[in-house]
Order: structure tokens, then sequence, then C-alpha cells
């Protein structure tokens, strides 16, 4: 009995199966469609040609793809993804053998002649399988990457901990060695905020960031700007120490953990360089040292005054303005006058200057005077 026009199309793919020609010139088309598939050696687009060759016609044999091909194709997938090929570049080169092996099997159909609509429908049935395959290669490609990434990311995040913990480890990419970096420390926890922070930090040059101690911490060799790019707000504090280099950044991550639990009792947020934190981090270690002065200094004060309280922080804005009036006022929204005024009653009710250079040790003083004013107020407002 006569073949069929399909079978005879079966046949023509069956007896191309084996041809060397034919899977030589397959992988040639793959590999020159594909710079990055013609850079991994070409046993290597050999095998998975093969392979997938077979599958096709096992598929065709079936009517649908077996899970000896998918895994084929799922192996292909994971393959170029672990050899860092692109998922858009390796199906560049799939395409491109995939349409030169239906092009040689339908001049040799035609030779034989095996009718158009015979050769269509292989075709068709052809481009059916093959759909089902890049499905699957695409999927365990995207797999193998988040795996791959996952794996990475893990290995910098644990190099980042042990850092910060003064562990002695080697390091590692992204980081040099020899390169300083700022340890910036935050108390963001939410791992949305983090990931979006993390973003705003290593745009201004190569870092590594990650939840430590179950807060968000980094690397960075250059701080971001004082405010966050994405929302033009001064965002979360984030406490940034000098520079230095990895091996030698657990004191200062010890540092900021501190100036971050001072600052944010302060009422800081943006950017803060750990050096302009130095006296509210000391202060802040010592509550009972401030409390002494706070008693001994603000005698008059009662905390229970709602106006006692709005004395003491107009002498500490006076304070943290070098004493002047205007830029005092303009902090605290009020008119310079007013400043004036409370200064005035301040001073009365505590019974000594707040500023007086001709008394000697006016810095020692000034403060003192700064350590209990935040003291009385952290404990008048609890």
């Amino acid at each position: 009995m006569e073949p069929s026009a399909g079978d005879r199309f079966l046949r023509l793919l069956i007896e191309h199966t084996d041809d060397p020609v034919l899977l030589e010139t397959t992988v040639r088309a793959a590999r020159g469609r594909s710079e990055l598939v013609a850079a991994l050696p070409e046993e290597e687009t050999r095998r998975h040609t093969r392979a997938l060759v077979h599958g096709v016609l096992a598929a065709l044999e079936d009517g649908e793809p077996g899970e000896e091909v998918l895994a084929a194709a799922e192996r292909l997938g994971s393959d170029r993804a672990r050899q860092g090929v692109p998922v858009a570049a390796f199906l560049d080169g799939f395409q491109a053998g995939r349409a030169h092996l239906v092009r040689a099997l339908v001049a040799d159909g035609r030779r034989m002649g095996v009718p158009d609509a015979a050769l269509l429908d292989g075709v068709t049935r052809i481009d059916e399988i093959t759909t089902a395959l890049v499905q699957r290669m695409v999927h365990a490609h995207r797999v193998a990457e988040l795996e791959m990434a996952r794996t990475v990311r893990e290995g910098r995040l644990q190099m980042l901990r042990q850092l910060l913990h003064g562990e002695s480890v080697p390091v590692l990419a992204p980081l040099d060695p020899h390169a300083a970096y700022h340890c910036v420390v935050s108390d963001v926890s939410d791992p949305a905020v983090a990931g979006r922070l993390e973003s705003a930090l290593t745009a201004a040059g190569p870092g590594l960031c990650g939840l430590v101690d179950g807060r968000l911490a980094a690397l960075v060799a250059r701080l971001p700007g004082p405010r966050a790019p994405a929302t033009g707000s001064p965002g979360p504090l984030l406490v940034a120490a000098p520079p230095a280099r990895p091996g030698e950044i657990a004191p200062m991550y010890a540092l900021g953990r501190r100036a971050l639990r001072a600052g944010a009792a302060a009422g800081l947020t943006g950017v803060r360089e750990l050096a302009d934190l130095a006296l509210l981090t000391a202060t802040e270690a010592e509550p009972e040292l401030g409390g002494l002065l706070a008693a001994a200094l603000l005698t008059g004060l009662d905390p229970g005054e709602p106006f006692h309280r709005e004395l003491a922080e107009t002498a500490l804005a006076y304070l943290d303005h070098g004493g002047r009036i205007e830029p005092t006022a303009a902090a605290l929204h009020v008119h310079g006058n007013t400043v004036k005024y409370r200064i005035r009653r301040f001073q009365e009710l505590a019974g000594r200057p707040l500023l007086d250079p001709g008394a000697g040790a006016a810095v020692s003083r000034t403060a003192n005077w700064w350590w209990a004013l935040h003291r009385w107020l952290a404990r008048s407002g609890a």
C-alpha cells in the first residue's frame, strides 16, 4: 500500500534525524545567529541539537512531546542560564537552528514529491512541538537564573554580615579588599522599603546591601544625596560612617548602630554623617549623667509646664544655631522678638546665662547646656 503524504514526511524526517551533514549545518545555523551561543564549545551546541531533533521526531510519532524531550528542553534552558547565555540569545540560536532544519526538510520533501499540503501540515506540527519546547526552555532558564541569583546574593549577604561583625573572611566581588567603603546603617526592616533604599544607595557607586541583624545595612563606595531620588523626601534615617577598608569596617558598624539609636531618638531623618552625630551619640550613651546635668542646670523649669518646655526647646534651638536670633526664629517659625523673649525668660528661670564667653570654658559650658536640655526634654516628653 502506498504510504500517505504524512507518512512520507515523517519518513523524510526519520531519514534526516541521523544525517551528520544536516546536523552540522543546523549547529552552524544556531551558532551563527547568536554570538553568545557561538562562544560555547561546539560540541555543547551539537549535543543539545541532536537531543532536540530526536525529541521532535519522537513527538511527531507520538502526537505530542514526551517527558524525555521536555526534560531535554529544560536541560537546554537551565544549561544556557548557568553558562551565562541570556534567554533572548539562546532562543535566537534555537530558532535559527529550527528554521534551517525546516527549510532543509521542505526542500528535500519537494524533491521527493511530497505534496505542499503535507509539508505544511508537517511544519505546523513541528511548530506546535517546538513552541512547547520553548516554553519549557524559558521556564527552566528563568528558574536557574533565580536560583543562581539567590545563591550569589546569599553568599554576598553572608560576607556582608561577617565583615560587619568583625569576622575574618575573604573579601570577594562586588567588594574590593583594598578599596574603602562607607558603612551605612538604618532601622529599615521592611524588605520592600529596603529594596528601594538599596537601589538608591548603589546608584551612586558599587556596593553591597542587605538585612543584617534584621535591619538594612550597606557598604557603598559613594554616598547618595541627602534626599531620596525617588520621592524627593529625606526618607528614613541612614547613618553613614567615614570610608574604611572591608577588613576594618566592624568598629564603624558598631558606632553607626549607636549613632542610629541616638539619631532616631532625636527624630532625625535622611542621610547623616556619623561624625556629625558624635556629640549626640556620646551623650545618648550616658543618660544618667545627662540627668545630673539637667537637675543641676534646669532646677527652675517645671517638666509639667508646657510653657517651660517651649522655653527649653527654644533654648536648644538657640544653641544649635550658634546663639543667633534670626536662624533660630526661622527654624522655629516664630518672630525674632519671640526668640529674644523666650531666651530671656529661660535665663531668668535657670538663673544663669546660656552663653557667657567671658566666663571661660565656653565650649564645655555650651555642651553641658545642650546635653542637659536634650535630656530634660526627653524626660519631660516621656
